[in-house]
């Protein structure tokens, strides 16, 4: 059987590591830290996955969390006011189709890991760079990269026609918190969009010690968000969350009269760059090795994409793979196999990109509709599971104009 190597042990490369082995593949798995590392580390993301991600797992057998994670039933969406502090222009929510849920992946990721192994796969911990992708591409028949983060994926060039920015949009920060006040009477993604200074939101989760909420602070660079230089210690990065929270959101300060970090590791901030890299690294030897997911596409956390990418990624990638059988792994069938993919990921960059500039006038009337429109506020809710279903209205002020008209028929 066919050996394949995969750079990096997040959600795309290990979802597609045992994906592979189910299907009889001889799969290695190449990644800098162990299981035990990842557990005991600090949190990576928010990774809210919605329905149709969460079918690739449940396809593979690998949903472990699915009955005890707290699942996400709908969004809201709050503006601010511009003009006066702490009020709201206009607010909404409504109910997805089917739940979303975010998994922390300290816990999700060492279960893959261990189940990887416990299947036959053989996992190598090391840290990867030109010569450890010429050992594995020598001796596997396709090395892939999925590793979004380290020095290994500047390697891939940068696709220039597809990459919308060249500096951060954003100054990230998450907060992994208990005790919050849950809302009702349905559990959201409570979205809050502040005109001028960034964005949060916050929804509920399963981390390693049980449910809790992962509060998101989207900063625009400079602004008063952008504010986490220096905060290294857990206690005062709850204190700075509470005190953004306090100034800015009254109703979502009510939620955290007795919050508490879920543990020391329960935080992170940082910055990085949204891009779309080429697929196919060519090593000095000649061969190659194919790129995938947000090692190739990264959008800013702002629409809640990044792990959803990561699950259909690996599902394009894992079809591909079994639809080749025994033909070469070629370039060609790379830069097509990515193709298929990038079909798909590029209404999440559109649309992700669209959310990071000052929101459109027509933009701004669709959002305020919908806090009388419930058939448009549902549209709205239920693209974060497919964002394909934006297109055109999001994006053409006309569109938009028929479609707010269409909805408010349909509520009529």
């Amino acid at each position: 059987m066919r050996r394949i190597a995969i750079v990096g042990a997040g959600q795309a490369g290990l979802q597609l590591a045992l994906g592979l082995l189910a299907k009889g593949y001889q799969v290695t798995l190449a990644t800098n830290r162990t299981a035990e590392q990842i557990q005991a580390g600090k949190v990576m993301s928010s990774q809210c996955m919605f329905n149709t991600a969460l079918q690739t797992e449940r396809d593979l057998g690998i949903n472990f969390w699915e009955e005890q994670c707290p699942a996400v039933e709908g969004i809201g969406l709050n503006v601010l006011n511009p003009e006066v502090p702490g009020q709201s222009l206009f607010s909404w929510s409504a109910r997805l189709e089917r739940y979303a849920q975010s998994v922390d992946q300290r816990l999700k990721m060492p279960v893959w890991m261990d189940t990887f192994v416990k299947r036959g796969g053989e996992l190598l911990i090391e840290d990867v760079g030109i010569t450890e992708l010429e050992r594995l591409s020598a001796s596997h028949d396709l090395v892939l990269l999925a590793a979004g983060k380290g020095e290994v994926v500047n390697l891939f060039a940068k696709d220039p026609q597809r990459t919308a920015f060249s500096t951060p949009q954003r100054a990230l920060a998450l907060t992994y918190v208990q005790g919050m006040t849950p809302v009702s009477p349905y559990s959201r993604v409570a979205f809050n969009l502040i005109p001028g200074v960034g964005e949060y939101f916050v929804f509920p989760a399963l981390t390693v010690n049980g449910p809790c909420e992962i509060m998101v602070f989207e900063g625009i660079p400079g602004g008063p968000l952008d504010c986490w230089q220096g905060i290294n210690d857990p206690d005062q990065h709850l204190q700075k969350s509470l005190e953004l929270v306090r100034r800015y959101l009254p109703w979502e300060a009510e939620r955290c009269a007795n919050l508490r970090l879920t543990d020391d590791n329960g935080f992170l901030a940082g910055r990085f760059t949204p891009m779309v890299r080429r697929p196919v690294l060519t090593l000095p030897s000649g061969r190659q090795v194919f790129g995938m997911a947000d090692a190739l596409v990264v959008n800013d956390p702002i629409t809640g994409q990044g792990s959803n990418n990561a699950a259909k990624c690996s599902k394009v990638y894992l079809d591909a793979i079994l639809a080749q059988g025994s033909q070469p792994f070629s370039g060609q069938w790379m830069e097509q196999t990515f193709e298929q993919y990038w079909s798909y990921a590029r209404h999440v960059v559109e649309w992700t990109n669209s959310m990071l500039q000052p929101p459109a006038p027509h933009l701004l009337q669709l959002l305020g509709a919908a806090s009388a429109v419930q058939p448009l506020a549902s549209a709205i809710t239920n693209g974060f599971d497919d964002p394909r279903r934006f297109a055109p209205w999001w994006f053409d002020a006309s569109q938009c104009q028929h479609f707010i008209q269409s909805m408010s028929q349909q509520a009529a």
